[in-house]
């Protein structure tokens, strides 16, 4: 599998007669210059622009896949197997894909269209420039506890194969991300590559094998009825293995960390860019689906042939092992077990410490005006999943994923009914994404409101607070809420609030022939550097440009643009061109 390195392309260079004539650069821009130097790596924080994307659509797609190694997939689906039975976590599952292919489609689109990351998108789909901070809290808690779900995974292997007590094992798993997130980025780039291939045989090798030797197994499956034996068909069974699976539904904020990524969409490439979009996007479900359902299987397998197998049967570690060891030396069962453990936990959650680091500094950043350098909320993000192994979450997983698949959908099925329906059906909100600070509202209630809503009642309704005869529904309840509320928000309000401004004072048009975005540089006179147009806006002080992120952590916001009254109805949401500055 090929990976991107993200590390390789050069970032824009300086303008130099912009450099020149500036000077050196004042101490209140020193925090603005550091966030720079550190978000060009790979575009955190901002647009990516297309000097930057040099990868084919086939590369961008086979690496954001590779971000989906993880083992919680397994350990989720022999999870909700052994609560509510087999049938029932079945159609729990095909629930779960649906809802997630569903949803995550139009983001995705609108990610590999225009370039931007979740947190962009989510700015100026309902949410506002300080809105969408909430919506950052909620992907980073996705990152800190799946990352926490990994390592409890890891500290399994670890404690089986190594004897190493649980406690320590979380610590290390914890640990050992810290220095390949800091340093290892091109590193684990190339592990990715050369360990796939002996990843996906550990993987797939035990459920052929039991298929293939012991084809009772399949109907001992389907027969399954969970540990009570009370696993008969039930709606409310279904709607709460669902709810846990959904859990996932953020994952395709990772998934579009690669997406935007993507090259200019033009006729020639619109086949294969369309397909990338959709395997890379929403399609990364379906192999998460079909990894619940093997871990279920090995789970029913591990139940019904092996000694206590029911107290390990959803530990993936434990269902590699007894499986490999019913065809190789224990040795050499053991030692791969363990080996597959520790690769998957790395290969994800080395994306899990990252993203969430993002997402913390991002929030922090607009808030505070202040950038503090990422490795800060690494730590923080890192130290809070410790917390979690420490505690044991592994114990009480359905419940905590269960509550968190409430905020989750809430979020993204949000954004998403804000793309589909408001930008391309009823027009209330900007089809162009905006993102940039000046343009949009602080608040949008549109989104903002809309998610409140339907987090806060989804999950009064898991704890039982409409009633047990609604406690299962409560993922349906999030996602009916979450679907509804922000077309008839954006109606009530005209869509007044989506658009602070609609002219960012650049006459340069902001697309392409095509569509894409444009690949015109403009000087920022703040940080030195060129970048491309979406990312850029007229400063407000100066004859001059400045972009996204030195609006960002401007104080005394010297450099952003005034409130502009609309010219008839933020109706008029294709966002006409800019006229002159």
């Amino acid at each position: 599998m090929t990976q991107i390195d993200r590390t390789e392309p050069s970032a824009p260079q300086p303008n130099p007669a912009t450099a020149t004539d500036a000077g050196p650069p004042a101490s209140a821009d020193l925090d603005t210059l550091t966030a720079t130097r550190e978000t060009l790596e790979d575009y955190t924080l901002r647009f990516a622009p297309r000097s930057y994307r040099k990868w084919s659509t086939g590369v961008v797609a086979v690496s954001a896949l590779g971000g989906i190694a993880y083992l919680a997939d397994f350990a989720i689906g022999a999870n909700i197997g052994i609560a509510y039975g087999t049938t029932n976590a079945l159609w729990g599952i095909l629930v779960f894909t649906v809802v997630i292919f569903l949803s995550g489609f139009p983001l995705a689109y609108y990610a590999a269209r225009y370039n931007v990351d979740l947190d962009l998108i989510t700015r100026g789909s309902g949410f506002g420039y300080y809105g969408s901070v909430v919506t950052n809290v909620i992907f980073a808690t996705f990152t800190f506890i799946f990352f926490a779900l990994e390592g409890s995974i890891m500290a399994q292997g670890l404690d089986l194969g190594l004897g190493i007590p649980l406690p320590i094992g979380y610590a290390v798993s914890t640990i050992i991300i810290f220095p390949l997130v800091v340093y290892g980025m091109k590193v684990l780039s190339k592990l990715q590559v050369w360990t796939t291939p002996l990843w996906l045989l550990l993987m797939v090798a035990p459920f052929v094998y039991l298929v293939a030797s012991h084809p009772d197994s399949v109907e001992t499956f389907f027969a399954y009825q969970g540990e009570d034996g009370q696993g008969a068909p039930s709606l409310g069974s279904v709607m709460l293995a669902a709810g846990v699976c959904l859990s996932l539904i953020a994952q395709i904020a990772e998934q579009i960390d690669y997406l935007r990524f993507m090259p200019p969409k033009t006729p020639e490439n619109s086949r294969r860019w369309w397909t990338a979009m959709v395997m890379a996007g929403p399609g990364w479900v379906f192999f998460g689906a079909v990894k619940q359902v093997v871990g279920l299987f090995l789970a029913v397998y591990l139940i019904a042939n092996v000694t206590d197998g029911a107290s390990v049967a959803n530990e993936p570690v434990h269902q590699f092992l007894e499986i490999y060891q019913g065809f190789m030396p224990a040795w050499l069962a053991m030692t791969l077990a363990v080996v597959l453990v520790v690769i998957s936990q790395v290969k994800i959650n080395v994306t899990n410490a990252y993203s969430g680091s993002l997402a913390w500094t991002n929030s922090w950043t607009r808030i505070t005006k202040h950038y503090p350098g990422r490795l800060v909320f690494l730590g923080v993000n890192l130290l809070i999943a410790l917390v979690l192994m420490e505690a044991n979450m592994f114990d009480f997983l359905n419940t905590i994923l269960g509550f968190y698949a409430n905020c989750g959908m809430a979020w993204i099925v949000v954004v998403a009914s804000d793309i589909a329906i408001n930008k391309y059906l009823l027009g209330l909100s900007p089809k162009q994404p905006e993102f940039r600070r000046g343009m949009l509202y602080d608040v949008n209630p549109v989104g903002f409101g809309s998610m409140l809503a339907a987090a806060g009642v989804s999950i009064l309704a898991f704890f039982g607070g409409l009633g047990e005869a609604v406690r299962p529904y409560s993922p349906l309840v999030a996602i009916g809420l979450a679907l509804v509320l922000p077309p008839v928000i954006a109606v009530a309000t005209k869509g007044r609030y989506y658009l602070r401004r609609t002219d960012d004072g650049i006459d340069l048009p902001m697309l392409d022939e095509h569509g894409n975005p444009s690949g015109v540089t403009l000087p920022c006179h703040v940080c030195h550097h060129d970048f491309e147009r979406p990312d850029m806006m007229r400063c407000a002080t100066h004859d001059a440009f400045v972009c996204s992120l030195c609006l960002s952590t401007d104080t005394v916001a010297d450099h952003v643009l005034p409130p502009q009254p609309p010219a008839s109805s933020s109706s008029d949401a294709g966002r006409p061109a800019p006229v002159g500055g």
